[in-house]
């Protein structure tokens, strides 16, 4: 039976299209690294890729977040650990003006490095972390604490402007923490012990008892403050300190997770070169047999028929 030339015309184009779409695509997996170009080519594996890519993006948001926590976190750390030491130095000082050996003159510069005392411990209540308050609460926008003076320029108070409020982050599927932020609890003296009703009243307490010399109440009741007072910092520094452990346990799991996740991603997407670079070479040969093979048929002439 004779077969039309058309038919083995539209044969060999056939398989010229078939193996030349086979090859490049293959080509294009090498040099793309991926193993798909299009969705089209298995919509299941697409959806699972694009699947782990959100996956992906969204633990590394958890992963900023909780990163930016620790680092919030230790720089509330620092700045009560200096206030800490600011207030051992202020009750040295206080014990020292209770000293009835004292002159004038001692007292009075004990007064003024006292004040200066005074303004570190607000400024370290002010300190910033990416132009937010460390301790100004929901209200990170405005700077929390300020010293309220006298005319004379006696420290008399101090003002909190922040809230009472904490700050939630999230930092997994479902599962959130509150930064602390709360500077109000530093000004109250609900969970101190101290006689003065709060910081400011502290303050205030001090400056007064020193213009007025007054020994018994520096020797008693304001070095009882001042201890009060300075646990209350050290013990929300504690709390700050537990927090930080559980964000970098936190971190150490996304961290894995991620890894985990890239893994995956890998193993649907990317390309295992060696077994594609043999695909490819194969491709290769079917696609010069099959120009070897049309070279033939396209030179087929009238002739070829004739006996």
């Amino acid at each position: 039976m004779r077969i039309a030339d058309s038919t083995m015309y539209d044969s060999f184009l056939t398989s010229y299209e078939t193996s030349t779409a086979s090859m490049q695509k293959t080509m294009t997996q090498l040099s793309s690294q991926k193993q798909l170009t299009e969705a089209s080519d298995d919509p299941l594996k697409a959806s699972k890729i694009i699947n782990l890519n959100t996956s992906i993006d969204q633990n590394a948001m958890y992963g900023n977040t909780i990163q930016s926590g620790i680092s919030w976190n230790q720089m509330q750390d620092s700045a009560l650990g200096s206030i800490s030491d600011v207030m051992l130095r202020m009750r040295d000082l206080i014990q020292s003006s209770a000293n009835g050996t004292n002159g004038s003159d001692v007292n009075s510069a004990n007064k003024s490095e006292i004040e200066q005392d005074m303004g570190q411990i607000v400024d370290a209540l002010n300190t910033n972390y990416g132009n937010k308050y460390i301790f100004a609460g929901e209200n990170t926008t405005t700077k929390p604490f300020e010293l309220e003076k006298n005319a004379a320029g006696d420290v008399t108070g101090l003002k909190y402007n922040g809230t009472n409020g904490n700050l939630s982050r999230q930092i997994a599927d479902n599962v959130s923490v509150d930064l602390f932020a709360d500077g109000s609890k530093f000004v109250a003296n609900s969970n101190t012990g101290a006689q003065a009703a709060s910081l400011g009243d502290y303050f205030n307490n001090v400056i007064t008892a020193l213009n007025s010399d007054n020994k018994d109440q520096l020797s008693g009741t304001l070095l009882s403050d001042t201890d009060a007072y300075r646990d209350n910092f050290v013990n929300i520094r504690t709390q700050i300190g537990a927090l930080t452990n559980r964000l970098q346990s936190a971190l150490s799991r996304n961290q894995s997770q991620a890894t985990n996740l890239k893994e995956s991603l890998s193993n649907e997407q990317d390309v295992d070169v060696a077994a594609a670079y043999s695909k490819y070479e194969k491709e290769k040969l079917t696609y010069n047999a099959t120009l070897a093979m049309g070279t033939k048929i396209m030179q087929t002439t009238i002739l070829d028929y004739m006996y």
